[in-house]
């Protein structure tokens, strides 16, 4: 029987498509130098033999701007866990290629550079999804250059391991990748901690959980490597090789199951578990949070804590901080529930020709809430009828916290907010009587509307 003529033209077209495009599917792991990726192009991939893992451009929400990334291909929600350019996302038309001189090369329409992988110690020939979810670029000779595992971002997956100095950092919210304002380190002293830092600088603050593996007296008991073994074990190893295990109890296998460990926007680090043969109904299960309650371990006297400044933390039931403002405050930015609130009333100053009459304000009481090292006061002992009496007539003072005895004045900002049974004192904000607001801006004259009116 005579071959279909259609079959036939498919086949000769596929031959004479270039290589790059063929390769972008290829399935098999393997990129070549000269490969590209553009942004929006849908089908435009490098994954892993398995099928495991993808590189390539994830859309962020409805904007025309990309993330280059790797992600879990298999399950639904396709879960992200490497990525380049968090601060810098991508336009529309970006290309991402490897070249023989720099590596990894994301460019935006124009050819502008955003983001490079840099060719290591020598010329880069090739790259390759590997099934572990790292990517890596090596010369002629099969020789590793560069690799995504030795620069995480906000995820450890099975197999890779975190030396002296490493670091991972949250995204600064659930949808946007900038960095955020936690960090996962592997100290120069040899312990895992998570802390804060200083968003402009990054600058760290105050830890807020630690491994525990710092051993002033005995070097060889001290960590050097935090491992996370292809069995789904997150360890701290100790020059001695013995073993300071974050995991707790036994894992779910890892032949059948993903297995994540993930600094989460929030500041909780979290080991998760996804089954790999996904009917598309199933989602991350949870192996371990640390630390078990963010709201009531972030501490330190810098930083807003997971809630931003005036923001208050209660955990929720699985482990995570849930963000909201006192009474009579909003949140800075509607969208951001975990950025931080300001007074919706104008607060108390201290000023001889401004109207501020310690009977123009009341105190709002709030249980089991606190904003520790706010304090700018503190009297002992005292009764609360004191306590409030004396905000009351302060007009430094926005809060006072009572509590067995203790007074303690606050003012504004506050910083790491919670709400929890271990607090076991009472709060009261001050606020202004009445429903007054903060005053909108300055209506604008007619002359002056009649001109901006006429320039439309």
């Amino acid at each position: 029987m005579a071959p279909d003529l259609p079959c036939i033209l498919y086949y000769f077209f596929f031959l004479l498509l270039p290589s790059s495009l063929v390769a972008q599917r290829n399935g098999n792991g393997n990129v070549k130098v000269g490969d590209s990726l553009t942004a929006g192009d849908e089908a435009a991939l490098w994954l892993s033999p398995a099928e495991d893992f993808a590189f390539g451009f994830r859309q962020l929400g409805q904007k025309d701007l990309y993330l280059l990334a790797i992600w879990y291909y298999k399950i639904p929600d396709k879960t992200i866990i490497w990525y380049a350019n968090g601060d810098r996302p991508a336009p529309k038309e970006s290309t991402v290629k490897l070249t023989a001189e720099l590596g990894i090369v994301l460019n935006n329409p124009q050819g502008g550079e955003i983001w490079k992988s840099g060719p290591g110690n020598g010329e880069p020939a090739s790259g390759f999804m590997n099934d572990t979810g790292n990517f890596l670029v090596a010369n002629e000779n099969g020789e590793k250059l560069w690799q995504s595992f030795d620069f995480p971002t906000d995820t450890l997956l099975p197999t890779q391991i975190m030396e002296k100095g490493g670091v991972l950092s949250s995204r600064l919210s659930e949808t946007n990748f900038s960095r955020g304002r936690f960090q996962f380190r592997l100290m120069p002293n040899g312990n895992a901690e998570l802390n804060t830092i200083n968003l402009p600088t990054g600058s760290a603050y105050d830890a807020y959980f630690w491994s525990n593996t710092v051993d002033d007296s005995d070097a060889s008991n001290a960590g050097y490597q935090v491992v996370f073994n292809e069995s789904g074990y997150l360890y701290v190893l100790r020059l001695n090789n013995k073993r300071e295990v974050l995991t707790p109890g036994r894992v779910v296998p890892a032949t059948e199951n993903y297995h994540r460990a993930t600094l989460n926007f929030d500041g909780v680090f979290v080991l998760y578990y996804h089954p790999k043969n996904s009917s598309g109904n199933e989602s991350w299960s949870v192996v371990r949070t640390m630390p078990e309650n963010i709201c009531t371990v972030v501490n330190g006297k810098l930083g807003t804590g997971p809630c931003g400044f005036n923001g208050v933390c209660t955990i929720s039931p699985d482990q995570r901080a849930n963000c909201s403002c006192p009474p009579r405050f909003s949140l800075l930015d509607p969208d951001d529930r975990y950025g931080g609130c300001k007074p919706d009333f104008p607060t108390q100053v201290c000023a001889e020709d401004v109207p501020n009459a310690p009977e123009d304000y009341e105190l709002v009481e709030l249980d089991n809430t606190d904003w520790p090292f706010s304090d700018y006061e503190r009297y002992t002992p005292y009764n609360i009828e004191d306590c409030k009496k004396a905000c009351l007539q302060d007009c430094f003072c926005n809060v006072i916290v009572f509590r067995e005895g203790d007074c303690w004045k606050k003012k504004l900002p506050l910083s790491n907010g919670r709400k929890d049974a271990s607090v076991n004192g009472v709060s009261f904000i001050k606020v202004r009587k009445g429903n007054d607001t903060l005053p909108g801006p300055p209506p604008i004259p007619k002359k002056n509307r009649d001109r901006l009116d006429s320039s439309c």
